[in-house]
């Protein structure tokens, strides 16, 4: 395992929202809080070595939750200049791991990073979550693994890295990421009918 005081959380929060319609759908209410503030306080007792967020002008207030801004200057460049800003700082640092998460996957829990985290076992290791059928973020690197992420171009990232890696299964409707204003309404139904929550879950498939 590698434990989380030896981890940088990267918290990716730079994007153009355009498919939500708005200027940024992390400030949208959910459950009585700005949707990208969900996954901060889930993960706020976990003790990171350090906590990043990357983002591109997002207003809300990460700095009271004990992490450092990194401003992302061209976020039309893709998700990958943002994660190399948290990964170049991480490897300045001496980070033996990044933990890599989406600011719009409101559901996360930190029992599922502990079993992540448990299942790092060595500097090149490659963790990601998965629903059982396709893997996808959260996801963990060890140190070794830096120097590849430093030369990600675009969106597609680590695809095929994140593939042959370890995967921690977790219940789909943990990972649901937010991409539209319909997206929103499915988790709405979720979180008020827990019953329903596996059935529609799989509906998104």
């Amino acid at each position: 395992m590698i434990a989380a005081e030896d981890v940088f959380l990267i918290l990716l929060a730079a994007g153009r929202s355009e498919r939500f319609g708005i200027p940024n759908k992390l400030e949208v209410p959910f459950l009585n809080k700005p949707l990208g503030m969900h996954v901060v306080t889930a993960f706020e007792n976990i003790p990171f070595k350090r906590r990043l967020v990357v983002t591109d002008g997002c207003k809300l207030d990460f700095l009271s939750h004990h992490f450092e801004v990194v401003h992302n200057e061209d976020p039309s460049s893709g998700m990958s200049q943002s994660v190399k800003l948290g990964v170049q700082r991480a490897k300045d640092e001496g980070a033996q791991a990044v933990l890599i998460a989406l600011a719009d996957m409101p559901r996360v829990t930190a029992a599922h990073i502990y079993r992540m985290l448990d299942a790092a076992d060595s500097a090149d290791a490659v963790v990601a979550s998965s629903d059982g059928e396709k893997p996808s973020p959260p996801a963990l690197f060890g140190r070794d693994r830096f120097d590849f992420l430093l030369t990600l171009d675009g969106d597609a990232g680590a695809r095929d890295l994140v593939k042959a890696g370890r995967h921690v299964v977790t219940a789909p409707a943990e990972l649901i990421d937010i991409d539209t204003p319909e997206d929103l309404d499915r988790l709405q139904a979720l979180v008020h009918d827990p019953k329903a929550a596996i059935t529609r879950a799989l509906t998104r498939r």
